[in-house]
């Protein structure tokens, strides 16, 4: 039978492990990177971005959201709207970047690749932070 002090520290040695599973993800080198590269033609100030209001070129202006609220909600992907609509959540005529068939057509609108959408998840879930 284990002492209480060793139950102790394999206890506190699994959360360690467990709480480390998870790696931090940086806005600045991930996050925006994907943004730019699959956003930025819609959603930079002057351009697309009246339709819908949402600005990403900048983290104040993506976390500034829509004039209907915020589109991310640090710590929680699934009630922040930039992972809904790219994570194929929602209806398909609404999923950014626009991929349904007449933007295809159009060769615009491919969708983020699964790696790119849970990098944009863990870093909601790590609550979003400018880093």
């Amino acid at each position: 039978m284990l002492s209480n002090k060793v139950s102790l520290m394999l206890l506190l040695g699994a959360g360690v492990v467990l709480s480390g599973c998870s790696r931090q993800v940086s806005y600045q080198e991930e996050v925006l990177p994907i943004l730019r590269t699959s956003c930025f033609s819609c959603h930079v100030a002057g351009e697309g971005a009246q339709n819908a209001g949402l600005i990403l070129n900048s983290y104040s202006s993506m976390m500034a959201g829509t004039k209907m609220g915020p589109v991310v909600v640090p710590g929680s992907a699934a009630s922040s709207t930039l992972y809904l609509v790219i994570s194929h959540n929602v209806d398909p005529k609404i999923q950014m970047p626009p991929h349904h068939e007449d933007k295809m057509a159009q060769g615009q609108g491919e969708p983020l690749s699964m790696e790119q959408i849970d990098t944009i998840k863990l870093w909601i879930d790590q609550g979003a932070k400018n880093n």
